[in-house]
């Protein structure tokens, strides 16, 4: 029997330098699409793929990270006496039970793949997740419990993948692709960052994995590649090499790119339009900028 899934690595520790002057002070992750944080979207995902140990790899800067995930005594309090029931209950998805989160300092910046490999020791000889906050997918049935689901028939690796643009391929690890089966497809190379007109396919990695456990070995054992950075890609092309099978799994949903201002903006229209409590007046709001901006025209 297939080992469950039950621990993920949060990479959190990057600057988030594209949302300055917000992020001097408040951690990219803390950055909120309606009212709910990113990190928030993220645990979210991983409590219904059955995730039940989270690890953060974090950085200085990050201790609103810490914050934000503790009891808030005062709050409560003053919630319960004003009958606030609903927003009590708001609160009680933000606090995680003591020992569930374990939070890691990556001491610099070198990359994807080096931030997974900080937390080699929280791990044992079991499958765990990955989980990049930045990637925010809207679906049905969560992203994680999807590929979780897949997991347990394929074993091995299985990351998320999603055809973009031939011309956007090189922003991405990039699948080869030995074979098709539906959603899941088998994997023979993976490519980091293509030149122009070089990608093996247009199937690009998303920020959501499964890895086996000797993922984390192969990390130990590959260089540090251009800019000194440790890329998590090669050591899942390294697995391929022992032998290992990788899949990609084109998962149900829209992704949203929130480490871009464009792909933040137009994940906070699209969330604000699924609320009940705001899409008709938000609707209204959009529906009249249009139609200036038709008029204008």
């Amino acid at each position: 029997m297939k080992k469950r899934v039950t621990k993920a690595i949060f990479p959190v520790a990057g600057l988030g330098t594209r949302f300055l002057p917000a992020t001097k002070s408040i951690p990219k992750e803390i950055l909120t699409l309606v009212d709910k944080p990113l990190i928030q979207y993220a645990i979210d995902e991983a409590r219904s793929a059955g995730i039940k140990d989270f690890i953060f790899v974090t950085a200085r800067g990050k201790s609103a990270l810490e914050d934000y995930f503790d009891v808030a005594p005062e709050l409560e309090a003053t919630l319960r006496r004003a009958g606030k029931d609903e927003l009590l209950e708001v609160l009680k998805n933000t606090n995680m039970d003591s020992g569930a989160i374990a939070y890691l300092r990556q001491h610099r910046a070198m990359g994807l793949g080096h931030a997974v490999w900080c937390a080699r020791r929280l791990l044992s000889n079991e499958p765990f997740a990955v989980i990049l906050p930045d990637d925010v997918i809207a679906a049905e049935k969560p992203c994680l419990e999807q590929m979780v689901e897949a997991h347990q028939e394929t074993g091995g690796c299985v990351v998320a993948t999603m055809q973009v643009p031939e011309d956007k391929t090189s922003s991405y690890g990039v699948l080869d692709v030995a074979s098709e089966d539906g959603r899941l497809v088998q994997v023979k190379g993976m490519v980091e960052k293509p030149k122009a007109g070089e990608a093996p396919s247009n199937l690009a990695v998303i920020g959501r994995y499964i890895l086996s456990p000797r993922v984390m070995d192969n990390l130990s054992e590959i260089r540090a590649g251009s800019g000194g950075e440790l890329q998590l890609t090669d050591a899942i092309a390294a697995e391929m090499d022992k032998g290992g099978k990788v899949f990609g799994y084109r998962f149900e949903g829209t992704r949203y790119d929130c480490g871009s201002k464009a792909g933040f903006l137009q994940a906070t229209v699209a969330f604000a339009l699924q609320r009940p409590d705001l899409r008709d007046e938000f609707g209204r709001y959009l529906d009249g900028l249009i139609a200036q901006r038709k008029a204008a025209e």
